[in-house]
């Protein structure tokens, strides 16, 4: 493989890396009525009537404020206690 054949190859991998990189960096904080909390990976459209607030992952509750870590992998969202799959 030629110099030139190398370099491309290295830029085409290095650029995904950072792509990838970007991507898993990104994330938010989603929270419900009740209380739970927890980090969404990937921007989800929550229908209003599951009463769920999405927040950038620099927000934190206030002193005042009753919210507790709740994670859980994958797509949904918590309703009474419950993961609700979509």
């Amino acid at each position: 493989m030629n110099k030139l054949g190398k370099f491309a190859v290295a830029a085409v991998l290095g650029a995904s890396a950072i792509a990838l990189t970007a991507t898993a960096a990104s994330a938010a904080i989603a929270c419900n009525g009740e209380g739970y909390c927890w980090h969404v990976r990937h921007s989800y459209m929550y229908h209003p009537e599951f009463g769920v607030s999405v927040h950038p992952d620099n927000w934190h509750w206030g002193a005042r404020d009753h919210y507790v870590w709740h994670e859980h992998h994958g797509r949904g969202y918590w309703h009474n206690g419950v993961w609700i799959t979509f």
